[in-house]
């Protein structure tokens, strides 16, 4: 509906809203005030309530749902498309699936949090339902002018949980298994454990992405298992782009690596990890990682701490903070140094050994 403003010859200002035409006979409607101001305000009053007057009423949670994911899927990666299909239908479907969507209660939404809570869910994960929520009352509003009942909705607070991460004495055990048990699977863990690439994108590294002569490894794709929608499998494996364009990096390669690597070194189109045409999928990684550190007599933790102790160590050696993000394909450096730097209670204890007492 467009409409336009102006000062009107008796010195009254109109605002006319234009409301299509009929029969062939355009159709408007005019409101007035003696400044531009009061015109414009009633325009709009008026404007909100023809908005409630052809709001759509009865459609629900359910229908909604299945028309937000249908139009979004054309702009959303299939790993996230695939992401927010499960949350829907595991989560938002089930718990508000028949309520019609102008009827969802902000009440409703909160006793919904809490039973999630009491589950066992984390509150990150509960955030991210809602987030998807949001989405979805976004739409409902712009599209149908339904009101969006998530707009006032407050998440819930997400407790950073501490990553287990191997200490320093556990890396060199580790390091000095992989000396003594060179093959592909260590190869792997060496790169994750000097570079710092995630489990998905050093599964999806083929030669052609490790230049040796340059001494360069370029992460241009990633995979992961994603659930599939149709098929007679639940899952597919899927390769795509790293997460986020700032995930698609070069990365010089450490010289320690060099031979290694050369050991191994084959034809361009052959995965890494598996010597062959077809890559190792993540979670294998992680099932041979595992028994990597079992038989290192080492803790258990996930393939992940790999990147962790990574940016960890290149801080303690002195990595500019800008640097080390590019390296691990972090969008800023809040990212790197809130989720990624571990400061061991040694490394606190010698940065406060630097300050002094000294006699006035």
């Amino acid at each position: 509906m467009s409409h336009s403003i102006y000062l009107r010859k008796d010195g009254r200002w109109e605002a006319r809203l234009s409301l299509g035409t009929e029969n062939g006979k355009r159709k408007t409607r005019s409101f007035y005030g003696k400044s531009r101001e009061e015109a414009e305000y009633k325009l709009l009053v008026s404007q909100q309530n023809l908005a409630d007057e052809y709001a759509v009423t009865e459609m629900t949670v359910r229908e909604l749902a299945v028309e937000f994911l249908h139009t979004s899927s054309v702009r959303l990666k299939e790993s996230t498309a695939a992401n927010y299909r499960m949350k829907a239908e595991k989560h938002i479907i089930p718990a508000f699936g028949d309520i019609q969507c102008c009827m969802l209660k902000t009440k409703t939404v909160y006793q919904f949090v809490e039973q999630k809570l009491k589950s066992g869910l984390s509150a990150r994960y509960i955030a991210d339902i809602l987030v998807l929520m949001k989405s979805m009352f976004r739409y409902a509003s712009r599209e149908y002018h339904i009101r969006n009942v998530m707009d006032g909705i407050i998440l819930p607070k997400c407790q950073k949980s501490e990553t287990a991460v191997l200490s320093p004495e556990q890396q060199e055990t580790l390091k000095q298994y992989i000396i003594n048990n060179s093959s592909l699977t260590t190869l792997g863990v060496a790169l994750s454990l000097y570079t710092g690439v995630r489990i998905g994108e050093l599964c999806a590294l083929q030669w052609a992405d490790i230049d040796l002569k340059k001494r360069v490894l370029t992460v241009r794709k990633t995979i992961q298992r994603i659930q599939s929608p149709s098929g007679k499998r639940r899952t597919k494996l899927v390769i795509t782009e790293p997460k986020s364009c700032s995930s698609c990096r070069e990365i010089p390669i450490p010289e320690c690596l060099c031979s290694m690597l050369l050991k191994f070194q084959d034809e361009r189109d052959i995965y890494l990890l598996s010597g062959k045409t077809k890559p190792v999928e993540p979670r294998t990684m992680q099932y041979r990682f595992s028994r990597i550190l079992e038989n290192a007599d080492l803790p258990s933790v996930h393939y992940h701490a790999l990147r962790h102790a990574f940016a960890t160590n290149c801080v303690a050696l002195g990595f500019d903070v800008k640097t080390l993000s590019e390296i691990l394909g972090h969008s800023s450096i809040e990212l790197t140094l809130n989720r990624y730097v571990h400061s061991s209670l040694e490394r606190k204890q010698s940065c406060m050994n630097l300050l002094s007492w000294t006699a006035a």
